[in-house]
């Protein structure tokens, strides 16, 4: 559309490769949370935030938005996530029930929606705003949540603060699926009245977007 900033197919580009390095920085980030090096845990994690930031504020000001770089960033997201979730569930700083809540809504997606609209055509779609502020909240309630687990007055703060941005994460984020399934199904909908009948992918190129919120 006119007015909105291109997409390109580059992949060689500096938001990309700041959208990497958060990739890379996965293991590591796993590893120093399950060892119970705390604090690097934190730094890595800060460092993943900085270049969050910097990939899409580039990306924008550089005109190096790409399809690449809307898959890879949300893709770091989700793998920090489950990192912390694994990590903390295994140190039982949290319940593995919490685990299960939020890994089980990706599962759901990924399972059921992701192949309704690939079937069209449609590559996953773009996040929401209610998705992106699902992932702020839990990926600001785990340093919280390990400030809590080290005992003392900081301890006493950390925790409570932890489980509410915790818990407003959760809501957040299954309220950012079902959203996320009413759009799919919008999608879908127009895809069959455009072609009744038939998928949309057979010559035609195939719709991408960013990652599930």
């Amino acid at each position: 559309m006119a007015g909105e900033p291109a997409v390109s197919d580059r992949v060689l580009t500096v938001p990309n490769a700041l959208s990497l390095l958060r990739l890379l920085l996965v293991p590591v980030f796993a590893w120093l949370i399950i060892s119970g090096h705390d604090g690097w845990a934190v730094f890595v994690l800060a460092v993943s935030g900085i270049t969050d930031y910097l990939d899409g504020t580039l990306a924008r000001r550089w005109g190096q938005e790409s399809r690449v770089g809307q898959l890879l960033d949300p893709l770091a997201d989700r793998l920090y996530i489950l990192a912390i979730l694994l990590g903390l569930g295994w140190r039982e700083i949290i319940p593995w029930w919490l685990v299960v809540v939020i890994v089980g809504r990706d599962v759901l997606l990924g399972l059921t929606v992701i192949p309704a609209l690939a079937r069209y055509g449609y590559g996953p779609l773009p996040v929401n705003f209610t998705g992106k502020a699902a992932t702020f909240c839990l990926l600001w309630a785990f340093p919280f949540l390990l400030l809590g687990s080290a005992g003392g007055t900081l301890g006493e703060i950390g925790r409570p603060v932890g489980w509410a941005f915790a818990l407003w994460g959760v809501g957040l984020y299954w309220w950012a699926g079902v959203l996320y399934v009413r759009q799919a199904r919008e999608v879908i909908s127009d895809a069959r009245r455009e072609a009744p009948g038939t998928t949309m992918d057979g010559g035609s190129a195939s719709r991408t977007g960013t990652a599930a919120p």
